[in-house]
């Protein structure tokens, strides 16, 4: 197709419907990291589960946050205690992390509902995941409820918080750097249960000119 010639542009406005089989908006913001989010609320019950608007968004401090579609157990018992923990999702885990995502009572316990293993942690009383590679340790920062450009509140909250403390298999750690292939993380791309693996010969480096 010749560069110059105009694309032909499915166009659509999201407050009148996307027109499509599915609403691409997800698949196209992707691929996203998963917010996998171990919390603890005050009476001490544990929660894991993914969510797939997640990311990192300051340096100093690093800072990391998800946003929760509904006020969940997540939202609720990080205000209530102030802590929480991300987790890497590896392909390996894949289906323990998919098993956390079920819809169940605030008391049930999804480390063993999914087969995982619940580690202490160092500065936070919430427990990560074991069989993860990768762990933040975080304390709350904000939980911001979004609104549109019309001031109305949306039914999301933005849960924010500062990485305290990091744990980082050895194994991928090679002279100094962290290798994020080697993890083969899965990242979400859209719909209702679309995701990618990352591997270490999809990698490329582009310098930043000066």
């Amino acid at each position: 197709m010749d560069a110059k010639s105009p694309k032909d542009l499915h166009f659509y406005e999201p407050k009148n419907g996307h027109g499509l089989k599915h609403d691409p908006f997800n698949a196209i913001i992707a691929p996203r990291p998963i917010g996998w989010i171990s919390s603890r609320d005050g009476k001490g019950h544990v929660n894991l589960a993914p969510y797939s608007f997640f990311n990192a968004f300051c340096y100093h401090p690093p800072i990391i946050g998800f946003s929760s579609t509904n006020w969940k157990d997540s939202a609720g018992n990080i205000q209530e205690t102030g802590e929480f923990v991300w987790n890497l999702a590896t392909m390996d885990l894949a289906k323990q992390m998919n098993a956390t995502a079920a819809h169940v009572a605030p008391d049930v316990d999804e480390f063993k509902l999914a087969g995982l293993t619940a580690a202490s942690c160092k500065l936070v009383n919430v427990p990560r995941v074991a069989e993860s590679p990768v762990a933040f340790e975080c304390k709350l920062t904000q939980i911001i409820q979004l609104q549109g450009k019309d001031g109305k509140k949306a039914q999301a909250w933005l849960t924010l918080g500062e990485v305290v403390a990091v744990h980082i298999d050895k194994a991928f750690i090679k002279d100094g750097v962290y290798q994020t292939g080697l993890a083969h993380p899965i990242v979400r791309a859209g719909r209702r249960g679309d995701y990618f693996e990352i591997k270490p010969e999809n990698m490329f480096e582009m310098i930043r000119p000066d």
